[in-house]
């Protein structure tokens, strides 16, 4: 691509460039994830002194690990010897050992043993210094362990404002993993972000859920880099049908409401949870039918929290005017997406796949309040073979995914059209979308942010 005639991003327009050239992934590669803080781990993958997490992303990889009890640190996974990769996947251990030649390492990072290294006896650059393990940069939010492989960065809290001001009061760092899957998508990982960055796409693609899905327009939102979408006036709550189904809404909602719950549990088991869809079956039998519509939600959020205290997982003291404020969907920038509730959240984080841009590896994790020791054990779930997306899909990604995935590998293929120039996103329901890409750009060929 000539970047002297490259195409410009607007708020209705991203180029098609941005999802299918390959100059764009190596752009990526040298200036955006080198550069940018991404989400590796949730801290409770890494409770105890010795457990690590491998994160990979494009040729780099980071060992994750917990050196104290207070203490996280961040290094590359690389033997200082031969190069060789120390960890991979997750684990525990007292030192990192390298299984080529044996080499050990502290927690610390620092190098504890160095096989026969009298061998090396009058070569430069052989102080305990010049083989400690290179560190990166490391900082937690909410539970979620974030590393950035520039020395100079910005700090994660100035990267992730205003959204901690908007969602802290959730409280995520009280919940604990429910399921995590990951997946190797044949799109590009902007392309897999993207379908659920945007709530547009609910009437077209999960028509199912229009049934009590309420008022299913929404209005997105831009802070800096990052974006949010949500229901700020919704001509109707959820539990009744969309309007675009052509239904009015019935005399008793309360079957709606409930079903709403079901849907979420039956057809993803995230944002929500169990616990939440039994104590909405409360107002069935506890609240007349004629109770207004606004009450019986509120009535819901009451039975839903006493529920939870009542297992010991608590609940937040959130107001009204919180839930409001948060919405419903935030875009992490550059990669991560989530979805909250009071009881639960769902997050995803997109990864290039190498060179290639027309594949990603894409996670997918529920997280939940529980009691304290009630959670279930972490069962990580990877589909990374080439038709793994598309084998039993509704089986092990719930009806919601699968309707997504196909979505996903099917835009893919046909932004290589030349009929099709770029995205022409909704400006008022979309608007995350082109400006990530403003972002992207800013970055990448050091636009101004008014471009």
């Amino acid at each position: 691509m000539d970047t002297a005639v490259k195409p410009k991003v607007r708020v209705d327009y991203v180029p098609a460039e941005h999802y299918i050239s390959r100059e764009i992934v190596q752009l990526e590669k040298r200036l955006l994830w080198p550069k940018v803080w991404q989400l590796a781990c949730r801290l409770e993958e890494i409770p105890f002194p010795g457990d690590y997490v491998t994160y990979d992303i494009n040729d780099e990889s980071v060992i994750v690990v917990r050196q104290t009890p207070d203490t996280i640190r961040a290094f590359y996974n690389v033997c200082q010897h031969r190069g060789r990769r120390l960890t991979e996947g997750c684990g525990s251990t007292a030192r990192l050992q390298c299984r080529f030649h044996g080499w050990q390492w502290n927690l610390d990072g620092q190098v504890i043993r160095i096989v026969d290294r009298e061998d090396w006896q009058g070569c430069p650059d052989m102080g305990d210094e010049d083989f400690s393990l290179p560190e990166i940069k490391v900082d937690t939010w909410a539970g979620f362990v974030f590393v950035n492989f520039d020395p100079a960065c910005e700090p994660l809290a100035r990267h992730l404002a205003p959204v901690p001001e908007y969602t802290d009061c959730y409280e995520f760092e009280k919940m604990r993993y429910r399921w995590y899957k990951s997946v190797r998508l044949p799109c590009n990982w902007k392309v897999a972000l993207e379908a659920f960055s945007e709530g547009y796409h609910v009437f077209g693609t999960h028509p199912q859920l229009l049934d009590s899905q309420g008022d299913d327009v929404t209005r997105s939102f831009t802070f800096g880099r990052h974006g949010m979408f949500g229901y700020p006036a919704p001509a109707r709550l959820p539990g009744a049908p969309s309007p675009r189904t052509g239904r009015p809404v019935p005399d008793d909602v309360r079957p709606g409401i409930v079903k709403f719950f079901a849907d979420l549990e039956d057809q993803l088991k995230a944002i929500t949870t169990q616990r939440d869809l039994e104590a909405a079956r409360r107002i069935l039998t506890e609240c007349p039918a004629d109770t207004p519509h606004l009450e019986l939600l509120m009535k819901v959020g009451q039975f839903q929290a006493e529920a939870a205290i009542a297992e010991g997982a608590g609940w937040p003291n959130l107001t009204g005017e919180q839930i409001y404020k948060a919405g419903t969907d935030w875009h992490v920038f550059p990669n991560m997406i989530f979805l909250m509730s009071p009881d639960g959240m769902l997050f995803y984080r997109a990864r290039p796949d190498g060179d290639n841009p027309d594949s990603c590896f894409y996670d997918i994790c529920s997280i939940a309040r529980y009691a304290p020791g009630a959670e279930p054990k972490l069962q990580r779930e990877f589909y990374w073979g080439a038709d793994d997306w598309k084998t039993d899909t509704v089986e092990r990604f719930g009806l919601i995914l699968s309707q997504d995935f196909a979505n996903m590998t099917e835009v893919q293929k046909g932004m290589k059209s030349q009929a099709f120039r770029g995205a022409r996103t909704n400006p008022l329901q979309e608007s995350a979308i082109s400006n990530f890409h403003r972002a992207l750009r800013e970055i990448l060929f050091d636009e101004p942010s008014g471009a």
